[in-house]
């Protein structure tokens, strides 16, 4: 099979997201992923697959991996409380970090994981991004199974079919959407799409409550509060919160927003300027992002 290359290595930005679109988890316009030879395969339903299983596999690169440790996707899918076969949705996947573990777990214990685009009608570029990364999962339904696809974007049409899927998955996205001035539209069509008693998780970089929220999030970071009011105003519940992702030493007040840390750690601005006295190392020793972890629940009834 092929080795999916992930998104920690994409280097595409739209001109028009000042967030975090450069090199992301899901950017708006990822660069398509590399393939090299691997040697496993995730057999379907196969006992015991386990979490795990999935973040062991040769199909997820070093640089993957290497992020493991700031990124705890074992314990924050079993803090949302993702079960094996369950629906997933994922959105805006960008170059697959979190698909090449969601996936091959999902496909090995009777689940369906599903993937939710941007829109490719933004651009020819975003049409070929789309299709890329469409064509690599497709060349190993062995080890992924049979994706299904959906469009969430600001201009879109409704996402999926309403009490379809019983998880909704955000990772690192939501101050995308409020840069393009969505982001009531993503919790509102991620609760008509859950079934009554599915869960939203949501992990984004977190803005201290003492700092300013800028509505658009130029930064990257958002206040924990706004993302409560925005999932309540959509009709969710609140089910609680983590630490997982959580980094002390980010101080959310870097020169170029989020993407002075890992893995961008940008180090000048778009137009090749670097403050004085910038010390790049400073930055790399933090890591990344101090990062909220949110659970939300719509309800039964």
């Amino acid at each position: 099979m092929k080795r999916i290359l992930g998104a920690s290595l994409l280097t595409l930005a739209l001109a028009a997201c000042g967030n975090e679109t450069e090199v992301s988890d899901t950017p708006s316009a990822p660069q398509p992923p590399a393939e090299t030879a691997a040697t496993e395969t995730a057999p379907a339903e196969e006992a015991g697959y386990s979490l795990e299983t999935a973040l062991a596999g040769s199909w997820r690169t070093d640089e993957e991996k290497a992020r493991d440790a700031y990124r705890h996707p074992v314990e924050t899918i079993e803090f949302f409380g993702i079960e094996g076969d369950d629906t997933v949705v994922e959105i805006w996947p960008g170059g697959g970090w979190y698909t090449n573990i969601l996936a091959p777990w999902l496909h090995a214990n009777g689940g369906q994981f599903v993937a939710a685009t941007f829109s490719p009608d933004r651009s020819e570029r975003s049409a070929e991004v789309i299709e890329t990364y469409k064509a690599n999962y497709a060349a190993n339904p062995e080890t992924f199974g049979e994706f299904q696809y959906v469009i969430y974007d600001g201009d879109a049409d409704p996402m999926g079919e309403p009490d379809s899927v019983d998880a909704v998955l955000t990772f690192r996205n939501l101050h995308n959407w409020m840069s393009g001035d969505h982001a009531d539209k993503f919790f509102n069509e991620a609760y008509r799409v859950l079934k009554p008693g599915g869960v939203l998780g949501v992990v984004e970089h977190r803005l201290p409550s003492s700092a300013e929220q800028d509505t658009a999030a130029p930064t990257g970071y958002v206040h924990e509060d706004y993302v409560k009011a925005l999932a309540a105003a959509a009709g969710f519940e609140f089910e609680g919160s983590s630490e997982i992702n959580a980094n002390p030493a980010d101080t959310a007040d870097h020169p170029f927003g989020v993407w002075t840390l890992p893995p961008v750690s940008r180090t000048a601005d778009r137009d090749g300027n670097t403050p004085e006295g910038f010390d790049a190392d400073s930055y790399l020793a933090i890591g990344e992002s101090d990062r909220m972890t949110l659970k939300f629940v719509k309800p039964a009834q």
